[in-house]
């Protein structure tokens, strides 16, 4: 282990509480000290619902909110904190939108087109979205190794196309998609883009107004910060047209016995009680990040999937997804291993006290592209070494001798 490696696993408590080797970060990040503490300090210390009362506690705690969201719009370089609307997580982020603005701008006729590599969460609202509406659900497709390209969204899109969904980061290839170059197609078609940044923003700088997105949604949980508390950007114009997707306390300004008018945007999102603390955690996630540096977490999470790969490819039983260029992995590298189904590959590293993914990882529709139906995915953190990454793949080429092959 290298004094870089010490000095940065030291800041995670769990690495010191638990043995495991975890490689699952895709699914959930860990946890450094510092965000554990600023919620614990928000409990503390400024606990009161927020932009509720009038009283020095609940002020304070509005402050806390707020410089969150601050913090999350500067990330992104958002042009405003109102562009940033609080969710749970990418998923009611995606549902947001489709609901919102799915729902009452698209009609009969229109075209929603979907990246085959999509998530579950950018696929099924937009499935109900287009049952609903008489719109129609199409597909592009990206080729085996996980190239989509600008010419085959351009192929792909046409005049009735109106909303174009897709993912920054796969969270099956790992690969990054040209968005920058898909808005501007979408756009020139009179539509809109719907990015899923969830496995975007833990790895890789965003800026929403280079990419020019109309929405971006993101979750904290797979960013350093508390499960629970998620993110989406929107473009200002658009939030201000759509109508609120959740209804109840604080998403109004004056309520009577027939109507309601409602709060500016982004609160007229975010109805109820928010989640403060997560969005404490959230702004303690990103300053932690900020202080690693893009540079240092992708360097790392580079040499981490190249080594794995060249480790992967000196058997020729295990086959990786995907591009051969690690660099085109950000930290994902999902795998088979002839005869062995995924879950017993994920059950005997288990027995191993290594944490991977199996399954189809919510992307059922492209691991049937693929001809599969589940693969096993190991998804590294810049937390990770090289020595796990050495124990996994030698792990893993065990696996079939214990099975009897």
């Amino acid at each position: 282990m290298t004094e870089e490696d010490k000095r940065i696993r030291a800041d995670f408590p769990i690495f010191e509480n638990d043995n495991t080797i975890y490689i699952d970060t895709a699914a959930t990040s860990q946890k450094p000290l510092s965000v554990l503490d600023a919620v614990r300090d928000y409990y503390e210390n400024a606990n009161a619902n927020p932009l509720r009362g009038l009283y020095d506690l609940s002020m304070r705690a509005t402050e806390c909110y707020e410089t969150a969201r601050s913090t999350v719009a500067e990330f992104v370089n958002a042009p405003a904190a109102e562009n940033i609307v609080f969710t749970r997580n990418a998923s009611e982020s995606l549902n947001l939108v489709a609901y919102s603005y799915g729902m009452n701008s698209l009609k009969e006729g229109d075209e929603v087109l979907v990246s085959i590599m999509e998530h579950h969460s950018n696929l099924l609202p937009w499935q109900l979205v287009c049952r609903a509406t008489g719109a129609v659900l199409k597909f592009v497709e990206c080729d085996k190794e996980g190239h989509l390209t600008p010419e085959m969204v351009e192929a792909a899109v046409n005049d009735r196309t109106k909303l174009l969904a897709v993912t920054y980061v796969s969270n099956v290839f790992g690969c990054r998609n040209d968005i920058k170059s898909f808005a501007e197609i979408i756009h020139n078609k009179g539509g809109i883009i719907v990015c899923d940044g969830a496995q975007a923003l833990p790895h890789i700088p965003v800026d929403v107004q280079e990419l020019n997105v109309d929405f971006l949604a993101f979750s904290g949980h797979k960013m350093l910060a508390p499960m629970g508390i998620g993110g989406l950007y929107g473009r200002q114009s658009l939030l201000e047209e759509m109508p609120p997707f959740m209804y109840g306390g604080e998403m109004i300004e004056i309520v009577t016995r027939e109507s309601a008018t409602y709060a500016e945007v982004p609160h007229k999102f975010e109805a109820g009680t928010v989640n403060a603390g997560g969005a404490v955690g959230l702004k303690a996630a990103i300053e932690y990040m900020n202080g690693i540096g893009f540079e240092t977490i992708e360097r790392r999470e580079n040499a981490l999937s190249k080594l794995c790969m060249e480790l992967m490819a000196e058997d020729e039983h295990i086959h990786v997804i995907g591009d051969k260029d690690y660099v085109n992995h950000h930290g994902i590298v999902t795998f088979t291993l002839d005869d062995v189904h995924p879950h017993d590959i994920a059950a005997i590293l288990n027995d191993e006290n290594i944490a991977i993914r199996a399954g189809h990882h919510c992307a059922q529709p492209l691991l049937k592209y693929l001809g599969t139906n589940s693969t096993a995915r190991a998804s590294f953190g810049f937390y990770n070494t090289e020595d796990e990454v050495r124990q996994l793949v030698a792990a893993v080429r065990r696996i079939r001798g214990k099975m009897g092959y």
